[in-house]
């Protein structure tokens, strides 16, 4: 919030580790889990899916906040959504680690916990980005931060199979995708051409290679 004049190089940065987050977590989890009962090319057909209908819905968002505001915040809303429900579904993944595992829940724990401070990042830039105000920032900041909570308390309640899971990191894979790749990536190069914004984007991707594999490894 205070650097919000430097929006742009906090995109950029946040643009990386929406990215990192799709190639060094969300892919290899899809395709671990879903290629035993549906195969890789299932598994990557999902994941085109998923990039394909996050892009009409944010298509529609466009035409209906010109129609309707003169900012684009419903697009800043739907990215900040989908952000919590991944956040939702990394408190599910922990909740479901633990009834396998202590230990691998904890793993699970460290790697949610970690790329969740870049959530929250994401999650304020997307907002602030799409023309919406501090309060509203704040208020998907909180939801963000809950998410993780309620997906380990519904876990108490439910049990998601592996395979079925695996699909649906599938279906966020692509939605993270096209966010990073085709609204936050473009929209930083295009407020700040430098090549600062490129190397605040190869810091996020690091920042998120580096959480993931000191989780994992």
């Amino acid at each position: 919030m205070r650097f919000r004049d430097k929006l742009a190089l906090i995109v950029a940065f946040s643009a990386g580790a929406v990215i990192g987050v799709v190639f060094f977590d969300l892919l290899p989890e899809a395709i671990s889990l879903g290629e035993k009962q549906y195969g890789i090319p299932l598994v990557c057909a999902v994941i085109v899916g998923g990039f394909l209908f996050y892009m009409v819905l944010d298509r529609l968002s466009i035409l209906h906040s010109h129609e309707h505001t003169g900012h684009n915040e419903t697009r800043g809303r739907l990215g900040a959504g989908s952000l919590s429900i991944h956040s939702f579904l990394d408190g599910v993944s922990m909740g479901i680690a633990f009834q396998v595992s202590p230990a691998i829940g904890l793993l699970i724990a460290v790697a949610v916990i970690s790329h969740d401070f870049a959530d929250g990042v994401n999650t304020v830039s997307v907002i602030l980005k799409a023309g919406g105000k501090s309060k509203s920032a704040y208020l998907w900041l909180f939801a963000d931060a809950v998410a993780p909570v309620l997906g380990v308390i519904s876990t108490l309640f439910f049990k998601i199979p592996e395979s079925l899971f695996g699909m649906l990191l599938a279906v966020f894979s692509g939605f993270f995708l096209y966010i990073g790749a085709s609204d936050l990536l473009p929209e930083s190069r295009q407020n700040n051409p430098g090549f600062v914004t490129a190397l605040l984007t190869i810091a996020g991707i690091a920042v998120l290679y580096l959480a993931t594999f000191l989780a994992k490894g």
